[in-house]
Formats: structure tokens, sequence, C-alpha cells
């Protein structure tokens, strides 16, 4: 596999982790609750906690919400970002309830004293601020300042047609410059559009014009199965390139969804350790075994299960017949091939023994656990 070579970024911390620099891409997500339902939000937390989320971003609606994060924040371990829209005051409420790190939409907080009182709360409390630019929120005055208008003329007078990665990357640097004349520097970029070619492209600009650290992401993707493969082509496409030090697949779904899409991601991109990787046949007639059950039932333990980032990584091949079989999964660590009722135990291409269908999934987990400590 071939390196890819990151970005070099500033290194900024948020709470009890680091992204940028050399630190490894850290995972986020957003719970899906009222935040200030405190009860709800933590058992949401603690569930993306067990499954390898290192970062959680919360709704700041109102006051209510901003209050309890104080709550929230003494009885979860992953770091707390407050997302923020629309009334600055609420930063501040965060910041003073102990949040990790605000994110603030240049489309809706915009006003310099606005920024300039929450770059300060900020700033004294070690807290960075994530310029999160989101293309349905761009302000007009970011559109027209890309192609060399007035602001007071309307769009339809010079009949504008957006070029939204450019929209969304004057947007961002016109904001960090106001944080930055405020003596403000710890700063996360994110640039998120619908459209994967306008924020594969919006990052990359923005990847030649400063050194902050980037949170990648697509948002409004739509269903969670067309979603996810709209996230994995447009994060995949910016890893490769070395760009992200932290992602996020925004999914209609379960939170739990967003980290194992991003897990998956990045372990096939081999820029993260989740643990065991299934490898398996797409089943054909010539299958006689519910594959696709065992695949199921080995994914969901596995993924249960909370890996070190220093856990060896392996590979467990899940083959319906013999064509697939140790032959063609030879580069697996482990795997089984099915006939009609049994299946044959390999490991390294050889055959170890026969194990009965209903009992693959148990022997291959303390296989697994010979191999690797879970």
């Amino acid at each position: 596999m071939a390196k890819i070579i990151r970005r070099k970024t500033k290194t900024i911390r948020i709470g009890n982790i680091f992204i940028g620099g050399n630190n490894p891409i850290a995972i986020q997500s957003m719970a899906k609750t009222k935040t200030s339902d405190i009860e709800k939000t933590i058992r949401q937390i603690k569930e993306l906690e067990n499954i390898g989320c290192e970062i959680v971003r919360l709704a700041v609606k109102d006051s209510h919400d901003a209050k309890a994060l104080r709550m929230i924040k003494r009885r979860v371990n992953v770091p707390i970002v407050a997302d923020i829209h629309f009334d600055w005051r609420l930063a501040i409420e965060a910041i003073d309830s102990g949040t990790d790190k605000i994110r603030l939409n240049p489309g809706n907080i915009y006003k310099k004293d606005q920024i300039r009182k929450i770059a300060k709360a900020a700033k004294l409390n070690r807290i960075p601020i994530r310029v999160g630019v989101n293309s349905g929120s761009l302000k007009i005055g970011d559109r027209c300042k890309v192609l060399g208008v007035r602001e007071n003329l309307r769009p339809k007078t010079y009949n504008l047609k957006p070029n939204t990665s450019d929209f969304m990357v004057q947007s961002a640097l016109n904001y960090i410059k106001i944080l930055e004349g405020f003596g403000f520097y710890d700063i996360v970029v994110s640039l998120k559009g619908s459209d994967i070619f306008d924020t594969i492209e919006a990052y990359r600009k923005m990847a030649k014009l400063c050194d902050y650290p980037f949170h990648l992401g697509v948002t409004a993707t739509g269903s969670p199965y067309s979603g996810a493969i709209k996230s994995g082509i447009a994060l995949s496409i910016l890893l490769l390139e070395g760009l992200g030090d932290t992602i996020r697949v925004s999914l209609t779904d379960k939170p739990k969804a967003e980290v194992r899409a991003a897990k998956s991601i990045l372990k096939t991109l081999g820029l993260g350790s989740f643990g065991p990787e299934i490898i398996s046949c797409p089943t054909c007639g010539r299958c006689e075994v519910d594959l696709v059950k065992i695949v199921k039932d080995l994914d969901k333990k596995l993924s249960a299960i909370r890996y070190p980032l220093s856990a060896m990584p392996l590979k467990v091949a899940i083959m319906g017949c013999v064509v697939n079989g140790p032959g063609e999964a030879k580069e697996a660590d482990l795997g089984v091939a099915f006939g009609k009722r049994d299946g044959l135990l390999f490991r390294k291409g050889k055959s170890i023994r026969k194990i009965p269908y209903y009992r693959c999934v148990d022997v291959l987990l303390d296989e697994m656990s010979k191999c690797v400590s879970l």
C-alpha cells in the first residue's frame, strides 16, 4: 500500500486529545438528542464512546442546552463540541459550562463585535473554535467579494452563477482573518457542501492558503445508504491526498452508524486500526449456507469490541464455497470456506480443520483471540 503523505498543520488540543500535526485522524459524530435532555444525551455519548468515537458534537439551541453541557461533561470521557448558530451568547454560555470546543457558522454569526467576545472567552479558557462553513449558509457578501462586485448590488442584477467552492473558501478566510485580528489562532476549519465536487475543491483550495487542521465532512448526504457512499467517495479522495485531521460521516441514521462508516473508511485507507478486517465473497449459486447472516453476526460482535490503536490488524476471510476458499483468500490471516454444512477453517492459506456452520462465528472469534488480544 502506498504511503499517504499528510498535510502539515498546526496541532490543536480539544479536551483530552490532540489533532493535526502527526496525530492520528480523529473520528467525530454528533448526538441526535436534545442536549437539555441530559440523561438521554449522556446515554448516546456513552454508546459512541464504546464503539470508538473520539469527539462528540452537541446542538446548543438555547440556554437550557448550554447549561446542560456542564452536567454532561462531568459524566463522559470524550471531548464535547458545542454547535452554535445565530445566537452568539450561547457560545459564551457553552464556554462557561466547560465545552471543549466551539463550532461557529460564518453564515449566521458574523458581526465582528460578537466574534470578538467569543474569541476572547475561548482564548481565556484555551478552547479552540471550528470555523464551520456550510454551503447552504453562505452570506451574499462573500459571494460578491469573490466575484469582485459591490456587496449592495443584488445577485439578480449581475446574474451570479455560484462557484460554491470559492464562496466557501472566501467565507472561511474572512472569518479566520477576523479571529486572527483578535489574536486568536486555535482554529479548525471545515468546508462542507452537499455536492461532493464542491466540497473536495473547497478543501483543496483551502489547503494552499492556511495551515489550520481540517475537519472533513459532506453535509445533507441523503439516505443512510447513499449518504455513506457519497461521504465515502469525498472523504477518501481528500484523505488519499493527505487532507483531513478529523472526520464525520454525516448520516440520516443513528450516530453509531456514522462512527462505523468512518472507521471503515480509515481502515480501508490504512489510516486507522479498528480491529479485524472482514473480507467476504458476494455469494452466488454455488453457496449453500447463509453466508450473509454469518458476516453480519461476526461484524456485529466485532463492532462491540473496543480496540486499542496498537492492536495487530487481522484480515479474516469468510467464503461461500471452495472456489473462493484458501486459494483466493490466501492473503487472509484467518478464514473459513463453506461446503454444504461444514466450513474449512484455514490460516494463512493452510487448512486447519472443519467446523460446523452454526459454530462458525464463535470459532472465528476464538481463533482471533489467539492472534490478537480482543
